[in-house]
């Protein structure tokens, strides 16, 4: 397959067919501090969403214009003017104005003819034009159209007046070798070529890297490949491929991508599967003992990208494949010094607890060496009292009393639920001591029946240091306090170290 990039540029659609995500829905202001973000990463557009939907739509749409971002602001439009009067209602600098073509949607969706569809393309480019907007007239389903109809829509759009055309895969049919073809067919109608790519079988990205090289010049993605059913092409592995396989720059900040995903994942609530490419928790994540000391002697032999690369960081993973050497340094990590049979005693028992399923935490480890050792766990931080709370109509309050070190701290704390007020109390309780994020959250019933015991799993970030603590209970609140706090003394007892090493230097 020959063919060579041209300059790509990236149309970012998280906040309209990413918003589309079923169970997502964006507040004007959640809209505003992402699209703020996506300028940050230096995209090259910003399609806002879709200004006909509702008057929070066009309040949120409104809110991005006026901030004056660097990058293009676009509205979604169908082909008609309503939907481009409340376009041009709201400032944008663009339309994506989108209009069925193939005969299964002119058919049973709009239920018109070609020559209808072909009328209202050309008659919405030009008022959107005449209007002083910039328009990208795209073809919905354009993969299952009829090309000679296809280009002859595009050209009639072209021109009207159109500046780009986007040919979208809408419901993911192409296959890398057949998007090659289809959008080579388009590159020579004398304006910019968008490619717009959905996920239904997993091909979104590769197809738009096909496309790319056959000559589009802009593509359509979206932070963590979110979007309808399976998704859009993800906006990270699309750059980072560019990038690292076809040395093809974008505008976009790649150090930034880990940093954008998770806060377009905390704004929609759709959170990553571990294993996605990238920016996913295990992307640079290693438990297989061979894995992990080939990265630690040169980090090449198992990542293809650094984490620093994206913004994101190596980790290893204690299980039932994990290596000595990552045990030893973290033992090191932990200021204990240890000879090889109690080693080999703490690792027979890390082994053995991934045997039974469970993922060793920092601080079973912790617990494990000290418990080997014979040495008695210092406790930094221990919970004298736990207050809560709940019950229909009644906002979930908590308050703790904690001892610290020799003090004694008392806040209180409100949340979506006792679990969370708890967290928060402890949160606020420990601020200027250790500041700390809960990055992560994981609960499991062990047992069955209302006494269940409940596994909590937490993983907390203090500044660049993250740590995972676990607690088993047949209470959650308890729970996942004495898991949180399990993971704070971890931290400060690792900060009282790192100190000591310093005086000692």
């Amino acid at each position: 397959m020959e063919g060579s990039f041209l300059k790509v540029k990236i149309f970012d659609t998280t906040l309209r067919d990413g918003e589309q995500t079923p169970g997502v829905s964006l507040t004007p202001d959640q809209k505003l501090r992402t699209a703020v973000k996506l300028d940050e990463l230096g995209v090259d557009v910003i399609e806002a969403g879709s200004a006909i939907t509702s008057e929070g739509e066009r309040q949120g749409i409104k809110n991005i214009v006026s901030e004056g971002l660097n990058a293009e602001i676009c509205s979604f439009a169908r082909a008609v003017k309503v939907d481009i009067d409340a376009a041009i209602e709201c400032g944008v600098d663009s339309v994506h104005l989108v209009v069925p073509t193939s005969d299964l949607h002119i058919k049973h969706k709009l239920r018109k003819t070609r020559e209808d569809v072909k009328r209202f393309a050309v008659k919405s480019t030009e008022y959107a034009v005449d209007h002083g907007l910039t328009v990208e007239l795209s073809a919905e389903d354009s993969t299952r159209t009829d090309f000679d109809f296809l280009k002859e829509i595009f050209s009639e759009g072209i021109d009207a007046g159109a500046h780009r055309i986007c040919a979208c895969d809408t419901v993911g049919m192409l296959t890398p070798e057949r998007a090659y073809e289809f959008y080579g067919g388009l590159k020579d109608l004398g304006v910019p070529v968008s490619v717009h790519c959905h996920n239904d079988f997993g091909l979104a990205v590769a197809n738009t890297l096909s496309a790319l090289r056959a000559g589009a010049t802009q593509a359509h993605v979206t932070i963590n490949g979110i979007g309808e059913r399976a998704g859009n092409a993800s906006l990270e592995e699309l750059v980072v491929a560019l990038h690292s396989l076809y040395k093809v720059e974008t505008g976009v900040n790649i150090g930034m991508l880990y940093d954008m995903s998770r806060t377009v994942a905390r704004m929609t609530g759709i959170y990553l599967q571990p294993n996605k490419a990238i920016v996913g928790e295990n992307a640079f994540a290693h438990e297989s003992g061979i894995h992990a000391d080939g990265v630690m002697k040169k980090a090449e032999t198992y990542e293809p990208i650094t984490p620093e690369l994206v913004g994101h960081k190596r980790r290893f993973v204690m299980g039932k494949h994990v290596g000595s050497h990552i045990i030893r340094q973290k033992i090191n990590e932990m200021g204990l010094r240890v000879d090889e049979e109690r080693f080999q005693q703490i690792f027979s028992r890390i082994k053995a607890l991934g045997d039974m399923g469970k993922c060793v935490t920092d601080v079973d480890l912790q617990a494990i060496a000290e418990d080997v050792l014979g040495v008695l766990p210092e406790k930094p931080v221990e919970l004298e009292e736990l207050t809560i709370v709940s019950g229909n109509k009644v906002t979930p309050t908590a308050s703790v009393k904690l001892k610290v070190e020799d003090m004694e701290k008392l806040e209180a704390g409100v949340g979506v639920g006792p679990v969370d007020a708890a967290i928060v109390a402890i949160r606020k309780s420990m601020a200027g001591v250790a500041d700390i994020t809960l990055e992560e959250y994981h609960v499991d019933a062990i047992t069955g029946g209302t006494d269940a015991l409940i596994d909590v799993v937490v993983k907390l970030r203090n500044g660049e240091n993250i740590v995972s603590a676990r607690s088993t209970q047949p209470d959650i609140i308890m729970a996942s306090v004495e898991a949180v706090l399990g993971g704070i003394n971890k931290i400060l007892s690792d900060k009282k170290i790192r100190e000591s090493k310093e005086t000692s230097s």
